[in-house]
Parts: C-alpha cells; structure tokens; sequence
C-alpha cells in the first residue's frame, strides 16, 4: 500500500465536500477518479498529496513528501525558465548540483519527446509541449506516487491521446502509484487499472470498475467490446449517482 483514505471527510466553511470517502492504492496502480464537478475529486488528491488535512478520517501514506509528484490542469511552469531548468528544479532543490539537476533535465525531457528543446520557455511551447514539461518535471524525482489533476482538459482531442499513451509508457518505465483525476470517461477507462466512480459532493464512491486488460493498452484497444462495456459501466454509474443527487 502506497496510500491510503480512510472515511475522510473535508468541509469548506461549513459545506460538506467530500466523504465519508475511502480510497486505497497499492504499488504500481493506476486508479482514476471520476465524478460530477464539486464532488472532491481534487480535494481527494490534495489529501493524498499532503497538501491538506481532513477533518475526520485518516490518511495514511508510504510515500515520503519527496517522493510524491503533482501535475496540475495548468502546466504551472516558471516562464521566466527554460524547459531544462523547470525540470531540473525539484533536483535542484532537493541538493543536487546544477550540473547533475541540469543533466537529468534533459533525459527526462528526451523520454517525453522533448530532446532539442531544452532551451524554450513556456511561452515557445504548445499546450501539449508545455504539459510535457510539467510531466517531465513530476518524474525526474523517480516518485512513488504519482498525482494528476486533470492534466488534459484544455488540450485537444488528438493531444489528450497522444499524451495519455506518453504517461503510459513513463509508468511502464518507472511504475509510480498513480491517481489521475478527470471528467472524461473514456479516457479513464483506457488509462487506469481501476475506475473510481464518485457521487455529486460530498463525494462518495458509488462503483469501483476493474480494467478489463493490462496496462499499458494494446493498440486499438478503444474498439475493443471490453473497452466500450467498460465505460458504459462507469457512465452508468454516474448517470444513477446524478439521478439520485
């Protein structure tokens, strides 16, 4: 067990916004999160992270401060640094020198498509080049846990694609606990071991939909019957939780 939440319960100025919520997460899974807006999906997330604390409840971690990685929605990315120098700074200041941080930088840029570009600055980048810094930045600190936090929302169609095989293939490589959080059914079924579906706030879990094949996924596994069953068990899911809100 990596992390875990144990009937936790967060509220914001009064008003209940998750819980009583249980999550677990072992070793090298992929487990998404899935809910209407308001339902907690990024209050679990910060709780795993150590961001916050619940109110009730228990939250209980294997995974050191640093060795826990976010990616947020926003590329979150210094501007005023290049690519290389976002990513090596985790590195840098956790005690490595600049030279090492500098140089494992620009692997970690190479493993997401990024060689050649460790000079640009944010502003130089595309949306999707500008996520792949912030990945490559979460895993050049080898993480235990791995959190994202929509990562893909305000990329395209063909983009979300591309980058969700690209986190696949890093997980592959380094095999980090995973918690990726999302609206999009169908690509938390094609990402994850393991769909969490959350009821509207304060979020509860209403199913828990096993991956019905291994990860990373084989080509054309979106056409797959497997595949489509899949996320209408999890749309289901969230079509009785709305009905019943």
């Amino acid at each position: 067990m990596i992390a875990e939440l144990d009937e936790v319960e967060v509220s914001y100025g009064g008003r209940a916004a998750l819980g009583p919520f249980s999550l677990s997460l072992a070793a090298g899974e992929i487990v998404a999160l899935v809910g209407p807006s308001g339902c907690g999906k990024s209050t679990a997330l910060r709780l795993l992270a150590g961001l916050e604390a619940p109110q009730r409840g228990e939250v209980r971690r294997d995974a050191a401060p640093g060795e826990t990685a976010v990616v947020f929605q926003a590329p979150t990315l210094a501007p005023w640094l290049s690519a290389a120098a976002n990513v090596a700074l985790p590195l840098e200041l956790s005690g490595l020198t600049r030279r090492e941080a500098r140089e494992r930088a620009a692997s970690a840029l190479a493993r997401v498509g990024l060689a050649g570009r460790e000079a640009a600055r944010p502003a130089q980048l595309s949306g999707g080049m500008a996520m792949r810094v912030s990945l490559a930045r979460a895993l050049v600190t080898s993480p235990r846990l791995l959190l994202l936090d929509e990562p893909f929302a305000a990329l395209d169609e063909i983009t979300r694609r591309a980058l969700a095989d690209d986190v696949l293939a890093l997980w592959r490589e380094a095999g980090p606990a995973t918690v990726f959080v999302t609206h999009n059914v169908e690509e938390a079924v094609y990402m994850a071991s393991r769909v969490v579906v959350m009821s509207p706030g304060p979020g509860r879990t209403l199913a828990d939909v096993a991956s019905p094949a291994a990860l990373p996924r084989p080509p054309g596994f979106r056409t797959t019957p497997e595949f489509r069953e899949s996320v209408e068990q999890v749309s289901a899911a969230l079509a009785q939780g709305m009905a019943a809100a």
